[in-house]
């Protein structure tokens, strides 16, 4: 059965003249996730690009809960924005994962179907999907490739998050396909590799790796702890990049002109990898961090606990390709997660 959903209204498009000014009407942009680190460095990235804060959409979970279908509808169809940066995401580190698994799947699909359906509904034509790299497959040739989708068993630690990100993607694929010609619609996707920076969260036992280890070298540092064990082995292959040169290639991806992305993409595998094209061991990343930190200790590894996924490497050529290259080195972007993390706790460096 055929979604349904109202008739577009007329295009309207950025570069329109408002006839009373001599400047071209910007976008009007929603940000959904807007208080996430990728969400608002997405809001600071197009700040940063000269577009006014009052032509940037945002609200809070308190204000609008993603997950109500209704609401959704009701915010969307009144908002009526231009594009819709779909940055909004249940996230976590591998316990978290663990811990909560239908939550993870559940609450991410809800998001995304009705952010993307209730986008087609409201008329907006320009949407841009966030995955992650745990689409792929666990042991898929390394760099991944957009070409390795849908080729083998994923890390199971993750699945339920990651078959929630691979909907998102196919969720755009298929109302392009379907409404691309007849509505206009143009919504893309892109795959970010491992996420640091700014506005991470640093909770004992939720977080991603790198503001993990960022917490827990400083709480060794300042009780003058002997030494830190990290999970798991410390051999795990890592890729990371600064959410500030995610957020960097989220804009450039949105304003592709259509014929450009669809140089590097298909109609049925039309996203994006974006990575920062090396990778690092854990261990040395734990090493990286507790320079950063001044943590002069020991550090020791867990074998007991799990690796996660032995290898994850994006392959970054297709956007590359189309200009777009990463800016922040690992060592500027750990230096500034750390002053981030000092500054969020209010504790002395």
């Amino acid at each position: 059965m055929a979604v349904s959903g109202p008739a577009a209204p007329p295009r309207r498009s950025p570069a329109a003249l408002d006839p009373t000014m001599t400047q071209p009407v910007q976008p009007k942009i929603y940000v959904a996730g807007h208080r996430g680190m990728v969400g608002s460095a997405i809001v600071r990235q197009l700040l940063a690009q000269g577009h006014a804060a009052q032509s940037i959409i945002t609200r809070t979970h308190a204000e609008l809960d993603l997950t109500d279908q209704a609401a959704v509808r009701a915010f969307l169809a009144a908002a009526r924005p231009d594009q819709v940066y779909l940055a909004a995401a249940k996230v976590g580190g591998i316990h978290a994962n663990a811990t909560y698994p239908a939550e993870f799947i559940y609450d991410n699909l809800m998001v995304e179907a009705n952010v993307v359906h209730e986008s087609f509904r409201a008329g907006v034509r320009k949407l841009l999907f966030l995955g992650s790299s745990c689409i792929y497959p666990r042991l898929a040739a390394q760099p991944m490739s957009e070409d390795a989708l849908l080729t083998g068993p994923l890390e199971p630690t993750n699945e339920p998050y990651a078959i929630a990100k691979i909907a998102g993607i196919k969720l755009c694929e298929s109302y392009n396909r379907q409404y691309g010609a007849s509505h206009g619609l143009d919504y893309r996707s892109v795959m970010p590799t491992n996420l640091y920076g700014p506005g991470d969260n640093y909770h004992p036992q939720n977080s991603h790796v790198v503001p993990a280890l960022i917490r827990r070298f400083h709480e060794a540092k300042v009780s003058g702890a002997p030494s830190v064990t990290l999970w798991g082995t410390g051999t795990p292959l890592r890729e990371f990049l600064h959410v500030d040169d995610m957020a960097a290639a989220s804009v450039f991806v949105m304003n592709l002109p259509k014929a450009v992305y669809e140089q590097q993409t298909r109609p049925m595998q039309s996203h994006l990898n974006v990575g920062f094209g090396s990778d690092i061991t854990i261990r040395a990343l734990a090493q990286a961090i507790a320079r950063v930190v001044g943590y002069t200790g020991a550090i020791g590894v867990d074998p007991s606990q799990p690796d996660g996924t032995p290898r994850k490497l994006m392959d970054s050529r297709r956007l590359n390709a189309l200009g777009w290259q990463p800016a922040v080195t690992l060592e500027q972007g750990l230096a500034g997660a750390y002053a981030d993390f000092v500054s969020q706790q209010g504790a002395a460096p």
